[in-house]
């Protein structure tokens, strides 16, 4: 069984962050999202995996994952030209895929509780294809799934008009090389793209094996500023406190996690919070639900429920920063103004003086 892991698209709803980076490698508790994919598919036994790259992020993403000798697997990079849709991804992944099963992961798709299970169950059934449902009061967004009294898949709306059911379908499939006939048969949709919920729905209409797993643990599509930091709530929620830095005349409560080289100051770290390595927290507060990346600087302010990617700086500030994402090599000052309450979303090389 193979891996195919999204780490293309042009991630237009976390700009400005993306316009310098790719969206899979912002970090949550400190690791890109993109890793948390590839260690839920080694943990499910799937070493060979295929990596679907853009041309504008394809060399970052390369650079950060490597060959996935440290993820105990083998990646082959995949270059994806245009945006022409995940069934499109599927087309071109053809060569590197060949008669085997495989599992289709979009890499900024985040799944606390891993895959093993629903692997296990799409081995073990004979199946053509899974889809894997999360219920939602209101999954009209995503593409939608109707099941039958055996759970079998009756079909699959993108983005319906009106409710049809509260299932949505994830961004992780597993399919048979059967559905290479399928996104060879479909068509454009209306956006220009071959459509996963119509190459799904061409194997439903085939009267092929087509069932659902429902999710019942925490997923996110970390695809928005609130999405990503519920994401980075969720892994901070299970990691256990750690400390490998040093902590002068400061306060740690709760799990907290220094990596090596961290300097916590005269300050406060209310848990769950991560910071990272060479990073420096001084005469300040960093509250809940905290992930600060490598060598950043956080002096003489307080902030929480944020991600602060590397080499960023936040110095002498009267509010308090929450609910933030900054990118890297950001610098936040304080001008003049009274204190209050900021929620930034920050691109790389930012400057902001409040």
């Amino acid at each position: 069984m193979k891996g195919l892991v999204l780490s293309g698209g042009k991630g237009t709803r976390l700009r400005p962050l993306t316009y310098t980076g790719a969206k899979q490698l912002v970090p949550v508790a400190n690791k890109p999202v993109l890793f948390y994919a590839l260690e839920d598919l080694v943990e499910a036994g799937v070493t060979e995996i295929g990596i679907v790259i853009s041309p504008e992020t394809g060399e970052q993403v390369k650079q950060a994952a490597g060959d996935g000798s440290r993820f105990g697997a083998r990646f082959t990079y995949l270059l994806q030209a245009q945006p022409l849709g995940i069934a499109h991804a599927i087309k071109i992944a053809q060569p590197f895929i060949g008669a085997d099963p495989f599992i289709l992961f979009l890499g900024d798709n985040f799944i606390r509780g891993g895959i093993v299970p629903q692997v296990n169950a799409f081995r073990g059934q004979a199946m053509d294809a899974q889809i894997i449902l999360y219920e939602m009061q209101d999954p009209s967004s995503m593409g939608v799934a109707i099941l039958n009294d055996q759970g079998r898949v009756q079909r699959v709306v993108e983005k319906p008009k009106q409710f049809i059911s509260p299932y949505a379908v994830i961004g992780i499939y597993m399919f048979s090389p059967l559905v290479f006939e399928a996104v060879h048969a479909i068509q454009p949709s209306a956006r220009g793209e071959l459509e996963i919920t119509d190459t799904i729905q061409y194997l439903v209409d085939k009267g092929l094996n087509v069932r659902a797993h429902r999710l019942t643990d925490a997923w996110v599509d970390t695809g928005r500023i609130g999405d990503m930091l519920e994401a980075n709530r969720l892994v901070l929620d299970v990691m256990s406190g750690k400390n490998d830095g040093s902590v002068e005349n400061s306060v740690l409560e709760g799990r907290v996690i220094l990596e090596q080289g961290a300097r916590v100051v005269n300050s406060k770290i209310r848990g769950p919070a991560i910071i990272g390595k060479g990073t420096l927290i001084e005469n300040a507060f960093v509250g809940p639900y905290t992930a600060i990346h490598h060598d950043c600087v956080v002096r003489n302010c307080e902030i929480e429920h944020s991600i602060v990617l590397d080499n960023s700086r936040l110095e002498d500030l009267r509010a308090r920063v929450a609910d933030s994402l900054i990118g890297r090599n950001a610098q936040i000052n304080h001008t003049a103004g009274p204190s209050q309450t900021i929620r930034l979303m920050l691109g790389d090389f930012s400057q902001v003086g409040l």
